[in-house]
């Protein structure tokens, strides 16, 4: 597995860090050295053609996933808006983002024409969507409606 497949995550209890596997962030990963729970994941999570179906699978919170693509511009604005509200929102909600055209199939699938599109998925299923760029307060709406279905 590349290194890019993988998040560090420090542990609260120990101080340790631990390499977890992007595919495996919503499985309740624990520390390698103390076997406590990790703190949740406070940043976006990429994730690709491979690693989508696992971890929208195994998500126990909502996902809000961010399909976007390197070339566009009013992606790259939303970028920092979209980390913060990881970081306000970890433990509430799992952020993602999906690059179209590292991760086609999954595109093609959700049939994404415009980037970005802000997707929310529960239980494994798209239950809200928005096109285009949003703030913090939108974003919120969608979670919520993904917590309501």
């Amino acid at each position: 597995m590349a290194q890019q497949d993988t998040l560090v995550l420090k542990c609260t209890n120990c101080g340790a860090s631990n390499r977890v596997p992007v595919a495996r962030v919503a499985d309740r990963p624990v520390c390698g050295k103390c076997k406590s729970p990790l703190p949740p994941v406070a940043e976006p999570v990429a994730l690709d053609d491979t690693s989508f179906d696992r971890v929208l699978q195994h998500a126990e919170l909502p996902v809000l996933v961010d399909f976007w693509a390197t070339w566009c511009g009013p992606c790259r604005a939303f970028a920092p808006t979209l980390a913060e509200y990881a970081r306000q929102r970890a433990g509430q909600v799992l952020v993602a983002k999906v690059d179209v055209d590292r991760a086609p199939q999954t595109a093609a699938r959700f049939r994404i024409q415009a980037v970005p599109t802000i997707a929310v998925f529960r239980g494994g299923r798209e239950v809200a969507r928005q096109a285009g760029a949003v703030g913090p307060a939108e974003l919120d709406r969608l979670v919520n409606a993904a917590r309501a279905a």
